[in-house]
């Protein structure tokens, strides 16, 4: 018999779908938070049930665990972990661990992608066509790679996720997987999908004006609470405010920040190892801790919310021939205005802050230090009036 300890995203979930597929009746699943992991490997540990093999997957297990594991086996037991976080990869020096971040083929790696892959090594299952194309879009979606592929449904799989609970997910797509020669979405579900691509798109744009900037350990981060759609919430935030390092999503009811940022020269599994968490280099969670709290909810609580920047202008644009025009909470008027040999001048109430080689080096620092945005046009125009004016 088998206990599988898995995740309860759509990475974990599908680890659970295909240990059901590969040992049906004779596995036992058991969907966990991050947090949760620790105490069911303890409880697992003390029954110490020689007869059921423990597997692990898209968690790690704290060092108490490790200890535990290794007694287990001694004594007999057996156990597999097999991850795709970078913050588990100590966990390769136990003949128990297996953690990839990448996969054979050098793409990067989810856990049910690697745990099909050792499914199929071990014999306990065949592959198929279907199961091939369902688990390559939870890889897409989970390691991100669908947004710079552009591949949607890998997207659409994980909203179907969030419209079940796990037990209707898991039973619709183990019923699936088993039966069609395929991996598609029937009629039903892409009506569904199109009403909740509408809604997820108004929920982003509320979120989008309910951001709350602030530099934490010398990094500039993007506070921002909300329950739901927090992989698509993350990447929009940093699409709209790129100026930002990383984004913070708080969830204060379930006592969890998610971290996403789009930038290399961040790694944001760095800061949620800060409050006992981990994960991706671009993607990761930690516990809201009473030192997080502090940080994420308390301190930025005073601060005003980020503004976008206009988006419908003709006339007031980045990069301009001219100059562009920005404003802030303090109704600075900032100026960018294009110089000699290419180069950016940074002007904020006529006082001018410095040159710069590149349009985006101004505005990151309008942006991080002055809390900017670009204004609209008929501000732009009633600006120029009165500049005109002046001369007059």
């Amino acid at each position: 018999m088998y206990t599988l300890l898995t995740h309860n995203d759509l990475d974990g979930v599908g680890c659970g779908i295909l240990a059901k597929l590969a040992f049906g009746d004779k596995v036992e699943v058991r969907y966990n938070s991050i947090s949760s992991l620790n105490r069911q490997v303890e409880h697992f540990l003390e029954k110490n049930d020689l007869s059921q093999i423990l597997m692990i997957t898209d968690l790690s297990v704290n060092e108490k665990n490790e200890e535990g594991i290794e007694e287990f086996i001694s004594r007999g037991g057996k156990v597999t972990l097999i991850d795709h976080h970078i913050t588990a990869i100590h966990l390769n020096q136990y003949d128990w661990g297996y953690v990839a971040v990448e996969d054979d083929e050098g793409r990067p790696a989810s856990a049910t992608s690697l745990l099909y892959t050792y499914l199929i090594k071990q014999g306990f299952l065949a592959p198929s066509k279907a199961a091939d194309e369902f688990v390559e879009l939870v890889r897409l979606y989970d390691t991100w790679e669908w947004d710079r592929l552009s591949i949607q449904d890998a997207k659409r799989l994980n909203d179907l996720f969030f419209m079940f609970s796990i037990e209707e997910f898991e039973e619709k797509m183990f019923a699936r997987l088993s039966k069609s020669e395929e991996f598609t979405f029937d009629e039903l579900e892409m009506k569904l999908l199109d009403i909740e691509e509408n809604k997820i798109d108004r929920y982003i744009r509320r979120k989008k004006r309910e951001v709350y900037q602030t530099f934490i350990e010398g990094e500039c981060a993007g506070i921002v609470h909300a329950e739901s759609y927090h992989s698509e919430l993350g990447n929009e935030l940093m699409k709209e405010f790129s100026h930002l390092d990383y984004i913070a999503i708080v969830m204060v009811g379930g006592k969890r920040i998610s971290l996403r940022t789009t930038h290399d020269h961040i790694d944001v599994s760095k800061v949620a190892a800060r409050y006992q968490g981990g994960g991706h280099q671009k993607a990761s969670g930690c516990n809201l801790t009473q030192e997080g709290f502090s940080i994420f909810v308390e301190q930025p609580f005073l601060i005003e919310p980020l503004k976008a920047d206009a988006f419908h202008n003709r006339y007031n644009i980045k990069e301009p021939e001219t100059f562009c025009l920005f404003s802030n909470h303090n109704q600075d008027i900032i100026l960018i205005s294009r110089e000699a040999d290419e180069e950016w001048k940074l002007e904020i109430n006529r006082e001018v802050i410095g040159i710069y080689p590149a349009f985006m080096d101004a505005e990151r620092v309008v942006k991080r230090k002055y809390y900017a945005w670009l204004v609209r046009d008929d501000q732009y125009v009633e600006f120029l009036r009165k500049r005109y004016l002046e001369k007059q």
